[in-house]
């Protein structure tokens, strides 16, 4: 089989990363090309350009680069239709993927459409999936709430589980070693920062996530901070902790991200799949998230649900703080920071709510980068 996969941000990078493994275990003749990020070139993806220059979010931040991104969807509906393959998998970044996919659609229909992730419909903007429909064929959803509400929509659809079921964790004793490493007493609440891994969210996010902690800090003089962090934003997390007068440790080497998770206290941290990651190594945290104004004043008024954190909507719970827009401020955040350290039935609230959300993402079944190629190959042989 000969697939065309795009991913659009690290999170896609890796959910494409795994699903290429997956289907190269079900299909040693597999072809593939695309665009992707570090993940997926590990599988032997040649990307067609930079994934980075696809890492946008919101309509304020994407207008400066509307034309050149305009540009790109050509180019790249054009390589798929040149590539002729049996399937065209987009892989979350609906802005840029369906674009593409309805280009593809008009030139060659003859080539299967999946996407990877089905669009937060259940949150916002539910009329999203009937114009999905019209370019895509069958959805891999990692939400086991999502598939009625694909299928309601035209589309063949598969709960494949979520991919942070599967990814690895730390022991206690690499937890141990992380924290001798850097002189970080075994007592020592450890806190996780995690404002993005886009530079406008670090921009918008950083100042207000450093304030929060300092003043925790205030409250808690031997608290220490750990920044796990990516390439692309890295020297910005940097300038942020300059003030502090203990500095945080930064740290991009994968191993070293996975022990921090392991030996952390309590994370604060920007809405998105990380929140997962967090759950998946019983981190209670606390969530904050603000967009420009623009956007946020558009999705204030689409927005169908009170949370978007995930755990929380997994669970049907609200055991995840949230300081969503106007109400991302420091001293909230700090406050509800202190409260997870010093209240044991709010953190174990959260620690209730983070063990069943695993339980219902797949943890201990078949992983789900395999299951996701099964459901890709069904779909490639389903008749039309």
């Amino acid at each position: 089989m000969k697939a065309f996969l795009i991913a659009g941000e690290p999170s896609g990078d890796r959910l494409g990363g795994a699903l290429i493994a997956g289907l190269r275990e079900l299909d040693p003749g597999l072809e593939i090309a695309g665009i992707g990020g570090e993940a997926m070139a590990a599988q032997g993806l040649t990307s067609l350009f930079p994934m980075s220059e696809l890492s946008l979010m919101g309509i304020w931040e994407i207008l400066p680069k509307y034309r050149a991104l305009k540009r790109r969807i050509a180019q790249t509906a054009q390589a798929v239709v040149a590539a002729a393959p049996d399937v065209l998998i987009t892989i979350d970044s609906p802005d840029f993927g369906l674009r593409v996919a309805r280009l593809v659609r008009e030139a060659a229909p003859g080539i299967r459409t999946v996407h990877y992730v089905a669009p937060s419909v259940w949150a916002w903007r539910p009329g999203r999936a009937a114009k999905m429909a019209e370019v895509i064929d069958h959805v891999l959803a990692i939400l086991p709430f999502e598939p009625p509400l694909m299928r309601a929509a035209g589309m063949s659809c598969d709960f494949v589980g979520h991919p942070v079921v599967a990814e690895p964790m730390a022991t206690p004793e690499e937890a141990a070693a992380f924290r001798a490493r850097h002189d970080i007493a075994v007592d020592a609440p450890l806190v996780l920062c995690l404002p993005g891994s886009r530079q406008g969210e670090v921009a918008r996010l950083g100042p207000r996530f450093d304030e929060a902690l300092m003043q925790l800090r205030d409250r808690v003089p031997e608290l220490r901070v750990v920044l796990p962090t990516v390439p692309g934003v890295a020297a910005m997390v940097g300038q942020m902790v300059k003030r502090w007068p203990t500095a945080p440790v930064v740290v991009q080497d994968s191993e070293d991200k996975r022990a921090a998770f392991a030996a952390a206290d309590l994370a604060l941290a920007a809405s998105g799949t990380v929140s997962l990651e967090l759950a998946a190594n019983q981190v209670p945290m606390v969530i904050g998230y603000d967009m420009a104004p623009l956007t946020r004043a558009l999705l204030g008024m689409l927005l169908k649900t009170d949370t978007v954190t995930l755990v929380n909507l997994v669970t049907d719970t609200r055991a995840v703080p949230e300081f969503l827009g106007k109400r991302c401020q420091p001293g909230p955040m700090a406050a509800a920071l202190l409260q997870l350290l010093d209240d044991p039935d709010a953190r174990g609230e959260q620690l209730a709510a983070m063990e069943l959300t695993m339980q219902r993402l797949g943890r201990g079944g078949e992983p789900p980068g395999l299951r996701a190629a099964r459901s890709v190959l069904a779909a490639v042989r389903a008749p039309r």
